[in-house]
């Protein structure tokens, strides 16, 4: 698969099975990894184990609190990798911390299905695309940016694509 103009790097994203999904990430055709989401009994996201074909195992926890999208990145290690919050309960745009300023993700602009992951001087570096006739994903990425930062994005952005649908707001760098 070839590069679009202006991309850094595709993955695309092949969701398996329901209740507990698997979520298989490819480069070029190459599978990259497994994310494996882990649901409570009412169905609630509690967290999730991404297992590279190389390299080192990433979780994900759900933090304790009534906000919706509080989950917190690890290495097996339990070494923190970043986190997210909410600023409100029917907020839509969700802050990812992983060290250095926030990131945010926002709905996209238009009927699109998906999220954009914005940093906060210069614009989209990111874009989550969903199909709306199959529950498989592009993640578009414009700039350099560490693999599992787009994890997180692409994790939290799953578990909310039907918030995703209605229009966005219009963001300009430096605007969030």
């Amino acid at each position: 698969m070839s590069q679009q103009a202006g991309l850094k790097t595709v993955y695309e994203v092949e969701v398996q099975g329901l209740w507990s999904s698997r979520h298989v990430f490819r480069e070029d055709g190459e599978r990259l990894g497994v994310l494996e989401l882990h649901r409570n009994m009412v169905g609630l996201v509690t967290g999730a184990t991404y297992r590279p074909e190389k390299g080192a195992v990433l979780l994900f926890d759900r933090d304790p609190g009534l906000r919706r999208g509080q989950f917190t990145m690890w290495s097996e290690g339990r070494e923190w990798l970043g986190s997210s919050e909410r600023d409100g309960f029917f907020g839509r745009v969700l802050k990812l911390h992983s060290g250095g300023k926030p990131f945010h993700l926002v709905p996209l602009e238009g009927f699109q299905k998906g999220w954009g992951l914005h940093a906060p001087r210069t614009g989209e570096s990111a874009r989550i695309v969903a199909s709306f006739l199959s529950r498989d994903t592009r993640i578009e990425v414009k700039k350099r940016l560490d693999f599992p930062l787009v994890l997180l994005a692409y994790f939290l952005g799953a578990q909310i694509y039907a918030e995703a649908v209605w229009p966005g707001p219009q963001v300009h760098p430096g605007s969030l």
